[in-house]
């Protein structure tokens, strides 16, 4: 038992040593470590002077400790490395080393207090030792940096941050990789600069792109169609054409002769490009005047406005407004034989319509108002003779019901009452013209988008004159107004319209005139379009069996120059067939002009 005593003794002595060992390795783990990275927490706001005042700094030491490491050992310099990354990024203003602050940095890691193991210092990395050569050439990169840093410093936080971050990255590979991807060869490298950072070559994923100007413009749908001229809130689309007709009856009568003719016509619309209402204002004139043959010297034209407005409650308000003067044809049964120039006839209309949507029926409810009023009719001998007994007013009032069976198909019926009024109660034969005018029809709207829009209707129409011993002009109402457009570049057209012509011949009553024209066009190219129109008009006169038929042919060629002009020609004839004597007519024409466009 004696001899067991000591080793017990000696395992209490090892338990102790081994328990002061424990101890001293968890007070080693637990003491602050040395700062081997750069401090990412900043203490406040740093600014970029500061920034770059630490970097030179620390490039300094980097060279000194370099040429301290050429002139030790080579054992001396592995074991004195820098226990910290030295960030070499010169070209600030060199910091004053006399002063206590030279040293310091706004990065470095703040000292612990009553630390007893501050001083132990982790062990140090090896270094490749610089050349006086190397020297040189940090030396020359420092020069270049200082005269550039003033312009470095104008520019903006997010750039200077960016290049710095880069050029830190750069400096702290381990081994002075930095360096080595910096130089020429194995021998010779050269400091990273700011300047060398801006002039590396981006990742072939983050370089600009051209810019959209140069990119293929989409072509436009019709490059020659006129661009319009902005007048406050319209957009002015005029259009002027001038050229020469060779005719073979001038002025479209059974006596009529071959002509020369100047013609001269001038159209325009105007759209507005207002929000929620709308308005259009439409015109044009056409001026006449002998080159050589019959002698022709007329004009005349047509100005109208419409204004759409949408008023609340699903109801809408359409008006409109207009001006036409023509003088009097020659092929009217109201047209004077022996006169140098037919009278002038103008006519002032307007008309006002409401429209309302209740589920799918639509209603309209439209007043019209139209008053004609004529000039004298200047006879060869040199008289004139009045015409005022033809001035008259037509009052009228439409109202129209449809049922919407679909989007595209609307069956519609409508009545129209009115009453025309002649100026002179009796006229110079002692008849009284005035009228009471009452008509129904029934018809469908269509609305396909682009393909085929419009109306037609057909019904009875009749004028009651108030004077017993004349007939009332009475017939049936065939109206029609369609666009279809098979393909792409291509539109007929379809009109129809029935009016009552009055007249002031002494025992009739007047006529009902059937007109129709049917019209096509074709965009054969880009700056080619071809047009065409065949006419049927039927005039039924009211209390014999007269009537008359006339029948027209139109092709026409027009070839844009440019978006402003172009060449335009087409071909006309026009025949009349009557059942009354004198009224037989046959008319062929060519013509040729230019016409400009804005």
């Amino acid at each position: 038992m004696s001899g067991g005593q000591p080793e017990t003794k000696i395992g209490r002595r090892g338990i102790a040593v081994a328990a002061l060992l424990l101890t001293a390795s968890a007070l080693a783990l637990l003491r602050p470590a040395p700062a081997f990275s750069q401090e990412t927490e900043l203490r406040g706001e740093v600014s970029e002077s500061a920034i770059l005042a630490d970097q030179q700094r620390k490039a300094r030491q980097l060279r000194a400790q370099g040429t301290q490491d050429q002139n030790a050992p080579a054992s001396v310099v592995q074991d004195t490395a820098p226990t910290t990354y030295q960030p070499a990024s010169p070209g600030a203003v060199p910091d004053d080393d006399h002063t206590a602050s030279a040293s310091d940095s706004v990065f470095d890691q703040p000292q612990a207090a009553n630390d007893p193991l501050a001083d132990t210092k982790a062990p140090a990395k090896p270094r490749r030792p610089s050349t006086a050569k190397q020297r040189a050439l940090n030396a020359k990169a420092d020069t270049k940096a200082n005269t550039k840093t003033a312009d470095k410093s104008k520019a903006k936080k997010k750039t200077g941050e960016a290049t710095d971050n880069t050029t830190t990255a750069a400096t702290a590979a381990p081994g002075g990789q930095a360096d080595a991807a910096a130089t020429d060869d194995g021998s010779n490298r050269r400091a990273v600069t700011i300047d060398s950072v801006d002039k590396q070559k981006l990742d072939p994923g983050q370089e600009r792109t051209g810019s959209i100007d140069g990119q293929k413009v989409k072509p436009e749908e019709d490059p020659f169609a006129a661009p319009g001229v902005r007048i406050g809130t319209f957009l002015f689309r005029p259009t002027l054409e001038q050229g020469f007709t060779a005719t073979s009856n001038a002025d479209s009568s059974s006596t009529g002769k071959s002509a020369v003719l100047s013609e001269t016509a001038l159209r325009f619309t105007a759209t507005s490009d207002w929000r929620e209402n709308s308005a259009l204002i439409t015109g044009y004139g056409q001026f006449r005047n002998t080159v050589s043959g019959e002698k022709i010297n007329d004009a005349q034209g047509r100005i109208e406005g419409q204004l759409n407005v949408d008023l609340d409650n699903e109801l809408r308000a359409i008006a409109k407004l207009g001006y036409e003067a023509a003088p009097e044809s020659a092929s009217s049964p109201d047209a004077i034989a022996g006169v140098t120039q037919q009278p002038l006839r103008q006519t002032v209309d307007g008309s006002l319509g409401v429209e309302k949507s209740v589920g799918k029926m639509r209603y309209a409810l439209t007043g019209a108002v139209s008053h004609d009023f004529y000039g004298d009719a200047e006879l060869s001998n040199g008289t004139t003779v009045s015409q005022k007994d033809r001035d008259s007013t037509l009052y009228t009032a439409t109202l129209r019901t449809g049922y919407e069976v679909s989007p595209a198909l609307t069956p519609f019926t409508e009545v129209e009452a009115g009453r025309r009024v002649y100026d002179l109660r009796t006229d110079t034969d002692g008849f009284q013209r005035s009228s009471t005018r009452l008509g129904a029809r029934a018809g469908l709207e269509l609305d396909m988008g682009e393909k085929l829009s419009g109306e037609f209707s057909a019904g009875w129409l009749r004028e009651a004159i108030d004077d017993s011993r004349l007939p009332a002009v009475a017939g049936p109402s065939i109206n029609a107004d369609l666009k279809w457009s098979p393909e792409r570049g291509t539109t007929i057209g379809l009109t129809g319209k029935t009016s009552v012509e009055t007249t002031t011949t002494a025992g009739q009553s007047g006529d009902i005139l059937y007109s129709s024209r049917l019209t096509g066009e074709r965009q054969i190219r880009a700056n080619l379009t071809a047009n065409s129109a065949l006419g049927l008009d039927w005039r039924d006169y009211t209390g014999s069996d007269g009537h008359d038929l006339i029948l027209s042919a139109e092709a026409g060629l027009t070839w844009w120059l440019n978006r402003y002009a172009g060449v335009t020609t087409r071909v006309r004839t026009e025949k009349l067939t009557s059942n009354l004597p004198g009224r037989d007519y046959t008319a062929n024409s060519v013509y040729l002009g230019l016409k400009v466009q804005r």
